[in-house]
């Protein structure tokens, strides 16, 4: 039963990130990208669990701005596609870490121009644009400060405060090259940025029907439902306190031995199947 469970997670980790699967090549680490071996940002991306658990984690806390909400729900196909929105992601994050300079280049340029074409009005009448260097700062707060706490939680637990800061350094230059106009490069910085931006999140009907969907996916095998659910409450106890109560979630409570142990056998079964 253990192993028919990872096999149907592995399988479902696949599908977002087989590349061949999608016609394109796969990522190819290398030593001219944007970061080198040796960044922070290599050790932090590369482990497959905690970007999942902090990826779910983050979008709950983008959907939280009224602007990256209509956004999404305007000009994204998350609810008839929402493996092909992860896929995306993972390898837009894959080609801006691990790539050539020139293929994270190409692929900034890609968002950039996608970014550019999602534009409306939000229901007061104010319009917003994805290219809004506000609005794509704080996606890129909610991503780097998610990814990095769950690696802390699940991956590297003593890392050092001042590792923690140079990846926020690092990955800001992906935010500024993006259109980002407010980009913190420490952690207490990017703390602070995220209390003050709390006045500008709302949370609606809407917000909270994102929020069920991307955390009652279907699970890929009947027998890996369980475990599915533990990660993707694993994301849950990842949000601030503040975030959860805006979306009506709880945390895991009484249960968080069994979340966390969960998510750490899946994280142990993935570095090894993904070696």
């Amino acid at each position: 039963m253990r192993d028919a469970i990872k096999a149907a997670l592995v399988g479902r980790v696949r599908a977002v990130f087989n590349d061949r699967a999608k016609g394109e090549q796969p990522v190819q680490r290398r030593d001219d990208g944007l970061f080198g071996p040796r960044a922070v940002a290599w050790r932090v991306h590369g482990d497959v669990t905690t970007m999942m658990v902090g990826g779910v984690s983050a979008l709950l806390l983008q959907m939280l701005h009224p602007a990256v909400l209509a956004g999404v729900w305007d000009h994204s196909a998350f609810r008839e596609d929402m493996l092909g929105r992860l896929r995306r992601t993972a390898r837009f994050i894959a080609l801006t870490t691990y790539g050539s300079r020139e293929q994270a280049q190409a692929a900034i340029a890609r968002v950039r121009d996608v970014h550019m074409r999602v534009k409306g009005s939000l229901s007061d009448g104010k319009a917003y644009s994805a290219d809004d260097p506000d609005l794509l700062g704080w996606v890129h707060a909610t991503e780097s400060i998610c990814f990095l706490d769950a690696w802390i939680r699940y991956g590297e637990s003593d890392m050092p405060a001042v590792e923690q800061d140079r990846y926020f350094a690092e990955v800001a230059q992906i935010a500024h090259a993006l259109g980002a106009r407010e980009v913190p490069a420490t952690r207490a910085a990017m703390l602070h940025y995220i209390d003050a931006q709390r006045p500008n999140l709302r949370a609606d009907a809407r917000t909270r029907e994102v929020a069920r969907f991307v955390l009652r996916q279907p699970a890929p095998n009947p027998l890996a439902l369980p475990v599915q659910r533990i990660t993707f409450q694993a994301a849950v106890d990842l949000l601030p306190d503040w975030a959860r109560r805006m979306h009506g979630l709880r945390a895991s409570g009484l249960s968080r031995p069994i979340v966390q142990g969960g998510t750490f056998g899946l994280a142990a079964t993935l570095r090894w199947a993904f070696r």
